[in-house]
């Protein structure tokens, strides 16, 4: 078994397995649960993917990616994401999300490649536009959002990471970045312009380039995260941070956390359907689909 090329995804002394299936890079989704009693919380969860709980008290939602082994982005992910940040930010008793993975040590492998890999180019446009709608709702939200990076973050993690207003990552032998480009690929211009406006011109126009994955500590160090946190503790540290941004008045916050995204969301609104093209059309190059091929045939003849 291997992980993901260089991405030690070592799970402990296991490895992660299956990482050549991800990139290097009804109306209410809720159900109720009937474990809804200690401390005035409330447990709620989807049926499969997403599980989402939310505290009645403090308003705080956790979204829980459930997509075995490693949280790969396919489309049935994508909407039911998009879906579960649209029912959280409509729920007027919902003040804050925090979005993490179930499972430890992948907190999410990125884009599940096979949704790309010999695919029409119809069905290539329809799963990008998933990717848009989905990362529209979130990076959009009203809510304050918290990602809790439990595990590895390349390429869509980083992006799901990206999108939210406080990053907080586990300790330990774990990485985070966009590596598009070491499968032949380039990140669309709204995720290169939240990399831009997080870590600063320079350091994202290097890192886009050669397709960094960073250490946490690195990360860090970067600001690509804000926080670091034993593996056993990131959901504490989590909540902990989210009651301290709950603390400022919503409106204030919702009008000045919009007054700064609002230009970059109505350009990928304004441009949506070049977005699609120029990707549909770069990802089914026969150039690009030989990369995906031959990334594939590598890690298969690793395992």
């Amino acid at each position: 078994e291997i992980a993901n090329m260089a991405l030690p995804a070592a799970v402990g002394r296991r490895v992660c397995t299956n990482f050549f299936k991800s990139f290097l890079f009804g109306s209410n989704v809720f159900k109720s649960s009937p474990a809804c009693a200690a401390n005035g919380r409330l447990y709620s969860t989807s049926s499969d993917n997403v599980l989402v709980s939310k505290d009645e008290k403090t308003g705080i939602a956790t979204v829980r990616m459930n997509n075995p082994p490693v949280n790969s982005l396919n489309g049935s992910l994508l909407v039911k994401l998009r879906t579960c940040f649209e029912e959280l930010d409509k729920d007027t008793n919902c003040r804050a999300v925090i979005l993490t993975s179930e499972k430890p040590n992948v907190f999410c492998a990125g884009l599940d490649i096979m949704e790309l890999y010999k695919k029409s180019p119809d069905h290539v446009a329809e799963f990008w536009e998933k990717l848009q709608d989905m990362w529209l709702q979130l990076y959009g939200s009203r809510l304050v959002t918290v990602a809790a990076i439990n595990g590895h973050a390349p390429a869509g993690g980083c992006l799901l990471s990206l999108a939210c207003d406080y990053r907080i990552m586990a300790e330990g032998n774990f990485r985070i970045g966009l590596n598009e480009t070491q499968l032949n690929l380039v990140a669309p211009f709204w995720l290169r312009q939240t990399m831009i406006n997080t870590i600063g011109y320079r350091q994202a126009e290097m890192a886009l380039v050669i397709g960094a994955l960073f250490p946490s500590d690195k990360a860090l160090l970067l600001g690509l995260v804000d926080k670091l946190a034993p593996m056993e503790e990131i959901q504490t540290v989590a909540e902990e941070e989210t009651k301290k941004w709950l603390q400022i008045p919503d409106q204030a916050r919702v009008i000045t956390k919009m007054s700064s995204r609002k230009p970059l969301l109505d350009e990928l609104k304004r441009r949506k359907q070049e977005d699609i093209t120029t990707f549909r059309d770069a990802t089914t190059r026969e150039s690009v689909q030989k990369s995906i091929e031959h990334y594939l045939a590598n890690l298969k003849a690793k395992k």
